[in-house]
């Protein structure tokens, strides 16, 4: 039986901020809806239990983790044909030493950089699919593949744990794709991760709501089937967004052997994952234009909007138009439709992969698909990437008008440069101002891979790109061959919607010493007026919280069966200085990291025992 949401049980506790919710627009009469999408029966995903978040040691930060699968793309062989065009023209273009960003000679807001630290570390993992969302609280809430991590806005880590460890069941075998949001209209975090082994037989999406606007309280956790067509496949590229009563999970289903099959789309009642309740869902396939990943938007300020929900969709390996679904109506309508419109737009198509300094190896710049966005007045702003010049990369940032099926795209870029994984919060204080700002990685030949963000105004003009974090070293260890390594898949940001001034808070990678990823967190706020290219911005609000250096040690082992392990430090006359982990450990492949500066200058053995017999013995010295 369906179980209609109360609006009433969305009210807002802050004294500053109502709960708004808005309507959707009506869609012009005369626009053509190409097709409907197909919708399932009804389920019901029981609780699953509760989750207590137990970090584990602030400074030792110790991580066991499975190692992931490589992503598959739509269309691999076309999206490298494309790719090997694109890199002929850059490899017979010169590079351009005096050009500059696409950016307007007196833009209206330059971004400022506040309060920035660093997050999530590497684990072992590439790409680290970076999220990040902020409650009007301050609590901030920031994942990568593998671990999620609980910060105040000045930086002081409060919780830290491989999302394993966050889940601690032992029937998943293997986790990726976090994305966090931060649900205003309900005032508390919905996290997600999928089971990611590759196979149909152990596919699952793992949905928790926060009980409280405090993520280090407990949650209540969900498991969703991630083949529920029963066709023999698994679910893989999440998105989420919500809306006054529903959350949205879209992702692309592929076979057992790695091929694209079809887009999903859950549409599931969230009140009840709030407060502990079984949730109803439904699903929806069959959707026309096979798009390869659909976006689905939130609304860009406080509040919610609804019934029900819009998605975009772009094509992966390029296109002249994109494509705008309408979910009309809630699952508890029982009269509600998928329908897809077509619509026309400045022609875009993907860019070769890019080059770092210091290495031959080369970053995957990935394809088209549209990778953020969110709806205002009338508005979907959505952004994803593609060529801006001889095959760079550059940003394609998009106004999408719901009510007169009309799209306005821009791009923002550099030769010689790749602007590429951007993600785009609103950047305003009122509902009619359609500024933005857009977070992005940057790399090219002549540095190494960076994190920085840009504003796009009003009236859809530029202003210079601000440095985030600067890299310090090439990323190499995950490529196989000559394969690029991969980067991205995300960017994350997230508007702090209860301050007076425009403020969004971001996450990227950017590329460290070890030649692996790291995480920066940022706080952005603007300031009028523009400045150059690669300078760091300084207020009387400006404030650095470094965190101490991590110097990350790793170390791969091979299990042939489940079991309890133990991996400790000792130091040479044998005297147990640290028990790092003490826990479960999967079948296959695994990677443990810690972080090896807390470790005095000496020399030490790290042990792995299982089941009484010692796995590896390997020596660590730590140095000036």
């Amino acid at each position: 039986m369906k179980k209609k949401s109360l609006l009433t049980g969305l009210i807002l506790t802050s004294c500053f901020w109502a709960n708004a919710q808005y309507n959707k627009v009506a869609i012009s009469p005369t626009a053509k809806i190409v097709s409907q999408g197909t919708k399932s029966a009804e389920f019901t995903a029981q609780l699953m239990g509760e989750i207590i978040p137990i970090s584990v040691d602030l400074k030792w930060k110790p991580f066991l983790i499975k190692k992931c699968i490589k992503h598959h793309t739509e269309n691999d062989e076309l999206l490298d044909q494309i790719k090997s065009q694109k890199m002929l023209s850059k490899n017979n273009s010169s590079f351009k030493t005096n050009e500059t960003e696409n950016s307007a000679a007196a833009a209206t807001v330059t971004p400022v950089v506040g309060s920035n630290f660093l997050g999530n570390t590497n684990t072992g993992n590439s790409p680290l699919d970076n999220s990040v969302a902020i409650s009007n609280g301050g609590k901030i809430v920031s994942v990568a593949n593998n671990s999620i991590e609980f910060y105040n806005t000045s930086g002081t880590m409060t919780f830290t744990n491989s999302i394993d460890g966050f889940f601690n069941d032992p029937t998943i075998t293997n986790v990726c794709d976090p994305v966090v949001i931060y649900d205003s209209g309900s005032d508390k975090f919905i996290f997600f991760a999928q089971e990611c082994s590759g196979a149909s037989s152990n596919s699952s999406l793992l949905v928790c709501f926060s009980q409280t606007n405090d993520p280090n309280g407990n949650w209540w956790n969900y498991k969703l089937t991630g083949n529920p067509v029963g066709n023999s496949t698994w679910f893989d590229y999440p998105k989420l967004a919500v809306s006054t009563n529903e959350l949205y999970i879209t992702g692309n289903s592929f076979s057992n052997s790695g091929t694209f099959q079809e887009a999903l789309l859950y549409q599931i009642e969230k009140n009840n994952g709030f407060i502990g309740g079984n949730l109803n869902w439904q699903y929806w396939h069959n959707i026309t234009s096979s798009p390869f990943t659909l976006l689905p938007v939130s609304y860009g300020q406080q509040g919610n909007y609804g019934p029900g929900c819009y998605l975009v969709a772009t094509s992966s390996s390029g296109a002249s138009s994109i494509d705008l679904y309408d979910l009309t109506d809630n699952m508890s309508a029982s009269n509600e439709q998928l329908n897809h419109y077509s619509i026309s737009t400045t022609s875009y198509s993907p860019a070769a992969d890019g080059n770092q300094l210091g290495t031959t190896r080369q970053l995957d710049n990935g394809d088209c698909r549209a990778l953020s966005g969110f709806y205002l007045n009338g508005l979907i702003h959505f952004v994803f990437h593609s060529d801006y010049s001889i095959g760079y990369n550059g940003i394609n940032y998009n106004r999408l008008n719901v009510s007169t099926q009309t799209n306005t795209s821009s791009k923002f870029g550099l030769t010689n440069y790749e602007y590429s994984y951007p993600s785009v919060a609103s950047f305003a204080t009122t509902t009619s101002d359609k500024s933005v700002m857009i977070g992005f990685g940057r790399t090219s030949s002549t540095l190494y891979p960076q994190v920085r963000v840009v504003n796009c105004d009003n009236s859809m003009t530029w202003g210079s790109s601000t440095l985030v974090k600067s890299g310090t070293g090439y990323c190499d260890y995950t490529a196989i061959g000559s394969g690029a390594e991969r980067w991205g898949d995300y960017t994350g940001i997230s508007r702090k919607h209860n301050n007076s001034a425009a403020t969004v808070w971001m996450n990227g990678m950017f590329g460290t010493t070890s030649n692996n990823w790291n995480t920066w967190i940022a706080e952005i706020t603007g300031t009028f007026g523009t400045t150059g290219i690669d300078n760091i911005y300084k207020s009387d609000n400006f404030k650095l919280y470094p965190n101490p250096i991590y110097q990350e040690f790793k170390t791969e082992f091979e299990l042939e069966a489940s079991s309890i392990i133990s991996i400790a430090i000792y130091d040479l006359q044998g005297k147990l200085v640290k028990t790092l982990y003490s826990g479960f450990a999967n079948t296959g492949n695994n990677q443990f990291t810690f972080n090896k500066s807390n470790l005095e200058i000496g020399t030490y053995f790290m042990t792995i025992i299982s089941n009484n017999k010692t796995l590896k013995n390997e020596k660590i010295i730590i140095a000036n």
